[in-house]
């Protein structure tokens, strides 16, 4: 991990797009398998109750709304997904290959 330039800190530089786009986006696919069984009972409602889904599916989509923001606001959960994002970046520019790519190689090699 490099340095911000200036060499004041030993933080990695984080572009806009990687704090405000990537990093949030890896949150919210994470905190999705996190949420699995509140995810499940929301879409199960929603299967069940068709277009009548915004009234009876209340109480199962406030659950996962509280479950995914709990983690979309707590400070260690971004802090995870950002180390896990720097080591996938990291490891992109060290080899090229993209992190998608490289778990398509590792599942196909097994």
């Amino acid at each position: 991990m490099e340095p911000r330039e200036g060499g004041e800190s030993k933080e990695p530089f984080l572009r806009h797009v990687e704090k405000d786009v990537l990093i949030p986006k890896m949150m919210r696919e994470k905190a999705k398998v996190l949420c699995s069984d509140k995810v499940e009972a929301f879409t199960e409602c929603c299967k069940e109750t068709g277009f009548l889904m915004v009234v009876k599916c209340q109480k199962e989509n406030k659950a996962l709304k509280a479950c995914l923001t709990a983690y979309y606001q707590d400070p260690a959960f971004y802090e995870e997904c950002k180390e896990e994002y720097l080591k996938d970046r990291e490891e992109y520019r060290r080899t090229g290959i993209p992190a998608k790519q490289r778990q398509k190689n590792l599942a196909s090699s097994m």
